[in-house]
């Protein structure tokens, strides 16, 4: 068997390689979500979309996976500093102004999405003008899984990795194949959840509005995270990183609230047509008495 798959046939490595596939499921959800709301842009050929854009994203992964191995020291090197005295500073690496590019994007997408819902006359058969070709938005779900892929591969290095003694000196070994492995892993799985994700939105339309607004927080977090890196200070305030913790409180917040208002709306409307039914029943009495 050869060396490189070692780490992955022991004890403590499958346990690593099962850590790793919990982490890339929690990363995972909000990469999913922009893949199906992106992939929706293109009518018909939304499955295929997301198969392509899953399958080159899950081979740029592994890619992106060995060069941040090997030039890890890079990424915390400062590109340039901007200092604005009392307005804005702050010293930015390749790190930082991708997770902040990112973020940003995703921001302006899930704004895009809501005011399209607001303005929309047919939510069934809207007929934007904006459609992108396969093409597009196979590239744009390949990108942003890039951008996701530097929060869960940094997060993978912190689990995967050994201590190993070289001459005296104690040194980092990562270990790249279960990290690659598992990556590959999660990619597959999303490949086979993204249709029903897909058509559990389609078919409950008034969980996309709370997608979007997931997706909006995502955006929020990598922009906080992006500024942090960057030791950005605002009008002398400095930008602090928003936890994990806090962003997934919000979002369960936000998806019970979703679901106790989505069943007290039905339970309205079902109320509302009894009274209905009970209102027609005493017209057509009437109406029987008089004639």
């Amino acid at each position: 068997m050869p060396e490189i798959f070692g780490d992955l046939f022991t004890l403590s490595g499958f346990f690593t390689f099962l850590m790793l596939l919990l982490l890339q499921a929690v990363l995972g959800f909000d990469n999913l979500l922009y893949i199906t709301i992106e992939s929706k842009r293109v009518g018909d050929k939304a499955p295929m979309v997301r198969r392509w854009g899953i399958g080159l994203a899950m081979l740029f992964r592994v890619v992106l996976l060995v060069i941040i191995v090997s030039l890890f020291g890079v990424l915390a090197e400062p590109l340039f500093s901007v200092e604005i005295p009392r307005v804005l500073d702050g010293e930015f690496t390749l790190q930082s102004l991708v997770t902040l590019i990112g973020g940003g994007f995703i921001i302006y997408t899930a704004i895009k999405e809501i005011t399209h819902l607001l303005t929309v006359d047919d939510l069934g058969h809207s007929k934007d003008g904006k459609k992108k070709s396969v093409t597009q938005a196979i590239m744009l779900i390949v990108a942003m899984n890039l951008v996701f892929s530097f929060d869960s591969i940094l997060s993978a290095m912190a689990i995967a990795n050994v201590k190993e003694t070289v001459d005296g000196v104690v040194e980092t070994r990562y270990q790249v194949t279960i990290m690659a492995v598992a990556i590959i892993a999660s990619g597959i799985a999303m490949i086979l959840m993204a249709d029903y994700v897909a058509d559990f939105l389609h078919k409950n339309r008034m969980y996309e509005v709370l997608g979007l607004f997931i997706l909006f927080l995502v955006g929020v977090l990598l922009v906080t995270e992006g500024a942090h890196l960057a030791h950005m200070h605002i009008f002398t305030f400095p930008i602090d990183a928003m936890s994990k913790s806090s962003f997934y409180l919000v979002v369960g917040v936000l998806v019970i609230t979703d679901i106790i208002s989505t069943s007290f709306q039905k339970r309205l409307w079902a109320q509302r047509e009894a009274e209905l039914k009970i209102i027609r029943a005493a017209d057509v009495k009437v109406e029987e008495h008089g004639s």
